[in-house]
């Protein structure tokens, strides 16, 4: 709720616009997450008989930790021109990603959306006013003075080290027996199909280096774990959202490093 947002503001702040907003990878990734949101509501319902599950299966396949991974990983590669971009992805992603989880374990819990609830929490989402923030501060050219910029860069580096500590420190290891036939399919599903079609799709609209970079982190992250609460919040199966989160983590240092790998073999970053 702090330091994640003021990442955020702070890679957009101080990036340049002008060539940092891509309105083609944005509306590519909006789309390629849509189309694996229809698909698993159509899938899913076939293969799990029991709604709550049903939910957070569909919401593992579609909610990734973006946020966490993609933006280290685009820095780390391309430097922070490319965090940039991913930062302003971020703000793109993050509400729709949002309303498709709600809608998503709202239907499934058997209750009608609520689009003022779906309001509140996508204008109310703290990342989503760090960005908002940021582009209006650059569109309106106003600046922070130089010792609160000094202070929130140094803030800004918090985030990521910060998160994954987090992130270590809430894996815990329940009872997998019951949900076996669901971990394997939301860990293959998360982590090599969904990142599979989407690099087949962006290689073939032409997208090379660091956007490649950036949606490979997308489609390739492991299942947020923001899922998890929300899983809780709305009466979802939680055990299997916890454990989802915990092992699709565990084997993505596995995963991003080989589409890594795979990607640089192939000249494509």
């Amino acid at each position: 709720r702090v330091f994640l947002p003021l990442l955020l503001f702070m890679n957009i702040y101080t990036a340049d616009l002008e060539t940092s907003v891509s309105p083609r990878l944005i509306v590519f990734a909006l789309a390629s997450l849509l189309i694996v949101f229809l698909l698993s509501m159509i899938i899913v319902p076939r293969l799990e008989l029991e709604n709550r599950k049903r939910g957070v299966l569909v919401q593992a396949f579609c909610r990734s930790n973006f946020i966490i991974f993609g933006i280290p990983v685009a820095t780390t590669l391309y430097g922070p021109e490319s965090a940039a971009v991913a930062s302003i992805l971020v703000g793109a992603i993050v509400p729709f990603i949002n309303t498709v989880a709600v809608i998503t374990l709202e239907y499934f819990r058997g209750s009608k959306p609520s689009l003022s609830k779906i309001v509140r929490g996508v204008v109310g989402n703290p990342i989503i006013l760090g960005a908002a923030a940021a582009l209006l501060m650059v569109q309106t050219g106003l600046r922070l003075p130089s010792v609160i910029d000094a202070f929130f860069q140094e803030m800004a580096l918090i985030a990521t080290p910060l998160a994954l500590i987090i992130l270590g420190g809430s894996v815990t290891f329940t009872t997998v027996k019951s949900n076996r036939k669901q971990l394997v399919g939301g860990i293959l599903s998360r982590l090599v199909l969904v990142p599979s079609l989407g690099l087949l799709a962006a290689t073939l609209l032409g997208f090379r280096n660091a956007e490649l970079v950036i949606l490979m982190a997308l489609f390739s992250s492991p299942a947020a774990v923001s899922s998890y609460t929300m899983a809780l919040q709305m009466e979802g199966d939680g055990d299997l959202a916890g454990q989802l989160f915990v092992f699709t983590t565990v084997f993505s240092i596995i995963t991003i490093f080989l589409w890594v790998y795979l990607l640089m073999l192939l000249n494509l970053i």
